[in-house]
């Protein structure tokens, strides 16, 4: 990525390390507000809907409890043109252009703030695309049509580039995120399934150089007065496997079912449970939520609210002690909301669970004869999330431009903010990069 690598010379750069979770939705959602995810009321794809047991909601624009930076500059009299950040669905009403991000459910959707946009993106791009199916056995497809869709994402940048002089242009591309999950094993020996395939490796050379290319065209377009952050909401890494956290539960007898072992990839959904003697359960993902079954709060509830703190504290005990298949710990790191966030709004789970360092998923589906899955258990994927991205600040004003100090996720908002001269909400808990203003 030669284009990327000229702009990494004339930057300030280093990690911006994540928050928990560092998942797609809620970060950049915390990139762009400089509060955590308990003070949004987000906290991942999907919640549990208050007192239920599996009826879940998807989070969107609506979702957010706090404003974001082009809220902010839009009531500052500021115009933005913001592309495909999620959850950006529907899109919100902005003192500008907002197209909305691949939660968008299709495109018959009015998915482009001012609507009459909508048509004129179908043209420039040649019919627009929010994301692709990236978990499914056929990676030449996933690859081909990742090139099509970050094509299609940086034509609309450069259309819409070219309208006016916007004050804030910020574009969200999910492809480099796909190819991970879809390509990661035909690229790197070190991935514990490597697979020799040339032309799945190829094709995984090709993205990134289409990608550093579409790169370049867009910021061909931009003066050189302009500053420039290149910026990621978390890191990838090669998945290890999956830790089956609810055939765990009913191992040690938290979670009871009526009748025998369903079979392989059963969801809780679809098995029996007896609710009467379950006292917590698990959904999978990058990390295991796990929620407790609380009398007065579930319909069935029979674990005490006297009894939380101590079975939580019990879980947490045991979950440290798991071993890996090759005798190693797990390394389960246990997070409460309530002791990670500044507050808890929305709808948390009761504790949140990384394993090996999100190296490791949760797999939230049972009847396995093991508690370690070496594939997915909701499909294909080579990768999963890390808390370590980047920050690249690319300020003409810098004569010294230089490998900077680690950064927050929260920083980003703020320092936006500063260089707009709008004032920083008191809420924001981010701290604004010095060398940027």
């Amino acid at each position: 990525m030669p284009h990327v690598r000229e702009l990494l010379e004339r930057s300030n750069y280093g990690t911006l390390r994540s928050i928990d979770p560092p998942i797609t939705v809620p970060a950049w959602a915390v990139m762009f507000s400089g509060v955590d995810p308990g003070t949004l009321g987000i906290y991942g794809f999907r919640h549990r809907r208050p007192g239920s047991y599996f009826d879940q909601y998807v989070p969107s624009s609506r979702t957010i409890l706090q404003p974001q930076v082009w809220d902010l500059l839009s009531h500052a009299g500021k115009r933005v043109c913001i592309i495909g950040m999620p959850p950006g669905y529907p899109p919100p009403h902005v003192n500008g252009v907002y197209v909305s991000d691949f939660l968008t459910p299709d495109k018959t959707s009015d998915y482009v703030y001012p609507l009459s946009l909508r048509s004129e993106l179908e043209t420039v791009t040649n019919g627009y695309e929010f994301d692709v199916l990236f978990r499914a056995g056929d990676r030449e497809r996933v690859g081909r049509e990742l090139l099509e869709l970050t094509r299609k994402h940086f034509a609309a940048a450069r259309h819409l580039w070219a309208k006016e002089p916007w004050d804030l242009f910020a574009l969200h591309e999910i492809g480099p995120d796909r190819i991970h999950h879809a390509l990661w094993k035909f690229f790197d020996p070190q991935h514990p399934r490597f697979e020799v395939n040339p032309t799945l490796r190829e094709l995984a050379e090709k993205y990134y150089v289409m990608l550093d290319e579409e790169i370049a065209r867009l910021l061909a377009l931009v003066p050189p007065e302009v500053r420039i952050l290149f910026v990621s909401d978390h890191g990838s890494q090669p998945m290890q496997g999956c830790f089956c956290i609810n055939d765990w539960l009913i191992q040690k007898g938290y979670l009871v079912l009526k009748g025998p072992p369903p079979v392989p990839g059963t969801t809780l959904e679809k098995a029996s449970i007896d609710w009467t003697k379950t006292r917590a359960w698990g959904a999978g993902g990058y990390y295991a939520r796990i929620f407790f079954n609380i009398r007065g709060r579930e319909a069935q509830g029979m674990l005490e609210p006297s009894e939380v703190e101590k079975f939580s504290q019990q879980l947490t005990r045991e979950l440290g002690m798991v071993l890996r298949p090759d005798g190693k710990p797990l390394g389960s790191d246990v997070r409460l909301p309530r002791e990670i966030y500044h507050e808890v709004n929305g709808d948390a789970p009761d504790m949140m669970v990384y394993f090996g360092d999100v190296a490791w998923r949760s797999a939230g589906t049972i009847g396995y004869s093991s508690l370690f899955l070496e594939e997915n258990d909701t499909g294909p994927d080579d990768a999963v999330h890390s808390f370590d991205g980047i920050y690249v600040v690319v300020d003409p004003s810098e004569k010294h431009p230089s490998p900077g100090p680690s950064r927050n996720l929260m920083d980003i908002a703020p320092t936006i903010l500063t260089y707009f001269g709008v004032p920083i909400p008191g809420r924001v808990q981010g701290k604004a990069i010095p060398s940027f203003f």
